[in-house]
């Protein structure tokens, strides 16, 4: 059961949060969206209250099938996935912190008619001491058959939800931090006889309170050759919730040459934050012919010093005999043979 229920959550995360567009959620069987939404159009539900408020609305369940549909319904937490960043809601049978326990529909089971539609109230209350910023959950409607997955062992069971996007009042605070920067790069080992390649990584934390669309830039510094100078990021997270991280990984065709450093800038909501780290690669056949040419440095000026310093022994010692011939005692006369 585990494991049908894990397959649920991932089913939650594909059908529950698409991107706005003209209708709610669909997952082409069934639907869940805010009510009066032909009348005045709402992709999810909109909503702003103060600490201790409790207000209502209504979501309309609709049946796309030839048969009655029976479904459970609960408000649930969303957040983001650690990797990719997709929006997702906890479980029923999850432990609900926040959005997910204060809202409450006016009934947890309905069943819908073939090709009809459901109106369903619900209420939401906001505790007294609930932190001001932005709360993001979900109203879910969960099909409770348990369906086969792609496994002998995976069951599945499907849900759609509405998008509760709820600001509590007080201080808004945006605010992000890019953490844990690498980089990889690969580069053939003799210059332009292979492909080479750059992976990025990193953590992009929401530090703030309110919800966030990030976009992430990076720039690469330094002494190098090839790869992009700049580049913007696309696997960055569409939404990234209050206090929720994501890792974002991206990799592109070039690597650059040399040494320097690479920075990430993100920014959203008027935040920004950086993070750096820095490169070294060097193929071997080009730190061979620097180390070949600081070697052959040396050498030359070894030759140098020591031609140097025989040139000066060599003139040296002659002056020195000179010198010695000079300051020497003078040759007494010969004296004169007596026979």
């Amino acid at each position: 059961m585990r494991r049908a229920s894990v397959a649920t959550l991932l089913l939650v995360v594909l059908t529950v949060f698409l991107p706005a567009q003209a209708r709610a959620a669909d997952n082409g069987e069934w639907s869940v969206e805010p009510a009066d939404s032909v009348i005045t159009p709402r992709t999810a539900f909109q909503l702003s209250a103060s600490p201790g408020a409790t207000f209502a609305d209504r979501a309309v369940v609709t049946n796309s099938t030839d048969g009655p549909l029976t479904l459970r319904l609960h408000v649930a937490d969303a957040y983001n996935t650690p990797r990719g960043g997709g929006l997702a809601v906890r479980g029923e049978e999850e432990t609900q912190r926040d959005v997910g326990t204060w809202g409450r529909p006016e009934h947890d089971v309905v069943t819908v008619p073939a090709h009809a539609s459901v109106t369903v109230p619900f209420t939401l209350t906001v505790p007294a001491d609930a932190p001001p910023g932005d709360h993001v959950g979900a109203l879910v409607a969960v099909d409770d058959r348990v369906q086969p997955g792609a496994g002998s062992f995976i069951g599945v069971r499907r849900a759609v939800g509405a998008r509760i996007y709820l600001r509590v009042e007080g201080p808004q605070r945006p605010a992000l931090a890019v953490e844990g920067l690498r980089l990889t790069t690969r580069n053939p080992p003799v210059p332009g006889t292979g492909d080479s390649s750059t992976t990025v990584s990193f953590t992009l934390h929401n530090t703030g309170n309110v919800k966030l669309d990030p976009r992430a830039t990076l720039r690469v510094g330094g002494i190098r050759v090839g790869g992009p100078a700049t580049k913007q990021l696309t696997n960055v997270p569409a939404e990234l919730l209050p206090g929720e991280k994501v890792q974002v990984t991206e990799g592109w065709e070039g690597a650059p040459s040399g040494w320097g450093e690479v920075t990430v800038t993100a920014t959203a909501n008027g935040a920004d934050a950086t993070g750096s780290v820095g490169f070294l690669d060097l193929p071997w056949i080009l730190l061979g012919a620097v180390l070949a040419l600081l070697s052959g440095g040396s050498a030359v000026l070894v030759v140098r010093r020591r031609r140097r310093g025989g040139r000066g022994r060599t003139g040296a010692r002659p002056a020195a005999g000179r010198a010695r011939r000079r300051q020497g005692p003078p040759r007494s006369p010969r004296k004169p043979l007596v026979a």
